[in-house]
């Protein structure tokens, strides 16, 4: 049974948060992190004004081999990111415990929510942390097929509760839809982008907790 762990953590405690450190005013969000033989590519979007910035200062990272800018829209923009050391840190225990990043978002403060095969690669991931000293804040550790918690349905965070609700009441999942992805975005000020997001992962949830869905639902 796929077991869900919610944790923080603070930048300073491992490498990806040190590397990429916004500045004040932005967020990072990881939109995949891809394991390609030794190396650890992880993507992640940027939100802020200060994106120039935010690129130096990733670049100037003795451990940054390249940074790319794949997209950009508005304030946002996505990258990926090829890097050094990557074996050593936080990536490298996800990978060995069989984690699949379902959310990761953050700053100066990074908040996770995984989802592991069992129990057995739950306490995998413990391990690992452990043995690389790095400290971590639990939150939440439950199982897709547990009970709804009184006012947290599906486990959904609050943006995408926020979003799903707006899109069903205006009529966004009608055959015809009723409204356009954009005209909801405006209504939440958030960018289409954000929206869409919201409502993929916010419908993937809803899905895994209902079926007992074993994997992601891809893009």
């Amino acid at each position: 049974m796929s077991v869900l762990l919610e944790f923080t953590i603070d930048a300073a405690e491992f490498q990806l948060g040190q590397v990429l450190s916004p500045p004040p005013g932005m967020s990072l969000e990881l939109e995949r992190v891809v394991p390609t033989g030794s190396m650890i590519l992880p993507f992640v979007w940027a939100i802020g004004p200060e994106y120039r910035a935010f690129e130096e200062g990733v670049r100037s990272h003795p451990a940054v081999e390249s940074l790319t800018a794949l997209e950009r829209s508005g304030d946002q923009g996505l990258y990926r990111l090829e890097w050094e050391d990557a074996s050593t840190e936080l990536l490298a225990a996800f990978e060995e415990s069989a984690a699949v990043i379902l959310e990761a978002r953050g700053n100066d403060t990074w908040e996770f929510r995984l989802r592991f095969p069992d129990h057995e690669h739950l306490s995998t991931f413990h391990d690992a942390v452990r043995d690389r000293d790095i400290h971590i804040d639990i939150g939440r550790v439950y199982t897709l097929a547990g009970p709804l918690e009184d006012g947290e349905p599906f486990d959904l965070t609050p943006p995408q509760r926020e979003a799903l609700v707006l899109a069903v009441r205006r009529g966004y999942f009608a055959s015809p839809g009723e409204v356009q992805l954009g005209e909801l975005a405006a209504e939440l000020d958030i960018t289409r982008q954000a929206l869409s997001k919201r409502i993929r992962r916010g419908n993937e949830t809803v899905l895994q907790s209902v079926l007992g869905a074993p994997e992601t639902i891809e893009d």
